[in-house]
């Protein structure tokens, strides 16, 4: 059994259903990342495993143990909040070793289990100043460190960097990724933001309306989505969506009409899907490539906005035969194309994705996709 085991874990306020009926596993030492769009429910699921909230129903266990009726204090679990939450009186070195001083430890071991703390996160020389004299990043690392001295079995993070400025978030990012390596520690974090759970997480829990859409590694997420929420939510900028109608479907390809006329082949397995049925395309940015080709389905389209990045140049482009759809296609950072270009664009069989009328995703058929195959991006 995981460290965390949830079963079929539902929370209901009144007669309104926040956490639909949800199976979870984390495993001992992994860092998994609960992401959705606000209000689908992920913090509320932490708060249910810290038990500041009680389940409504089924059954949820920590290290082993059932937990639904154990109070929060003896979960051995720690939580680190979005707002810092830190003691403005205090020492830095006395809001850290305060949870240990509740629980009566001698002053010898909180003062041993501070300093081991203010080592890992390297904050050794803040720990006599005030909270009101640290920067936002050294007073999350003050609520990270006191998290740490409590050796709890599991430690949970609620967009702990959502109030960072951009750069303090990516080295923060990099810090926790650290961090978790040198604790071995089991560690589940909240996010809003893709690129947080892309970054730091060993598994992601795609969550949407109360419900798990799918669980897997980054890169399967990105490249093997179950359905079109995942396919759009995770990957920035997101998935490209072209409507249209399968003309034939089996176990190796198949093949959609759009509404211009042109027909796509695509590499999925398409199997048991019914012709005529109104079926979605899907294509990352960078798998769209510019010019003719005889070797995969195009389309043509007039750039509408372009957006330099300087490694990356997107072209927004309006699709003529997607029934008016902007699409996103990323280019080279130096392209040459520029606003009112009509651009040719291809889309190659082995990187396209096939979703169902109900979104359900038809599986491409490799197993892992390979760069080789794809032709290199035009300048334009």
């Amino acid at each position: 059994m995981g460290e965390v085991v949830l079963k079929q874990v539902r929370k209901a306020f009144g007669e309104t259903t926040i956490i639909h009926g949800v199976d979870i596993e984390v495993n001992k030492g992994e860092f998994v990342v609960f992401v959705g769009p606000s209000g689908c429910g992920k913090s509320t699921l932490l708060r249910l495993i810290a038990g500041l909230e009680e389940i409504s129903s089924g059954d949820m266990y920590v290290a082993g143990q059932r937990v639904n009726d154990t109070p929060a204090s003896q979960r051995g679990i720690a939580m680190v909040f979005q707002s810092y939450a830190l003691y403005p009186h205090m020492t830095v070195e006395e809001n850290m070793g305060f949870s240990l001083k509740l629980a009566k430890c001698g002053k010898n071991e909180i003062k041993s289990r501070v300093a081991e703390a203010a080592r890992i996160l390297q904050i050794e020389h803040l720990l006599d100043r005030k909270p009101k004299d640290l920067s936002g990043g050294q007073r999350q690392r003050v609520a990270i460190g006191r998290a740490i001295v409590r050796k709890p079995a599991v430690f949970l993070f609620d967009e702990p960097l959502s109030n960072l400025d951009a750069s303090l978030r990516v080295q923060m990012r990099i810090e926790l990724s650290r961090l978790h390596d040198d604790l071995g520690a089991t560690m589940i974090y909240v996010t809003h933001d893709q690129v947080e759970a892309m970054t730091l997480a060993d598994r992601i829990v795609v969550l949407n309306g109360g419900r798990v859409e799918q669980v897997g590694a980054p890169l399967d997420l990105y490249h093997y989505p179950d359905n079109l929420f995942v396919a759009t939510f995770i990957g920035s900028p997101k998935m490209n969506l072209i409507e249209g109608k399968l003309l034939r479907g089996d176990a190796g390809s198949a093949t959609v009409r759009l509404p211009s006329g042109d027909e796509i082949p695509l590499t999925v397995d398409a199997s048991g899907a019914r012709v005529g049925s109104r079926v979605t395309i899907g294509i990352r940015p960078e798998h769209m490539v510019t010019g003719p080709s005889d070797t995969f389905g195009t389309i043509r389209g007039q750039v509408l906005v372009i957006e330099r990045l300087g490694d990356s140049t997107l072209a927004h482009v309006q699709g003529e035969a997607c029934g008016g759809d902007n699409l996103i296609v990323r280019l080279p950072g130096d392209s040459g194309v520029n606003e009112g270009d009509m651009l040719e664009i291809g889309l190659p069989p082995t990187c396209c994705h096939l979703f169902n009328s109900d979104g359900r995703s038809y599986r491409r058929c490799q197993v892992e996709m390979e760069r080789s195959l794809v032709p290199e991006v035009a300048s334009g």
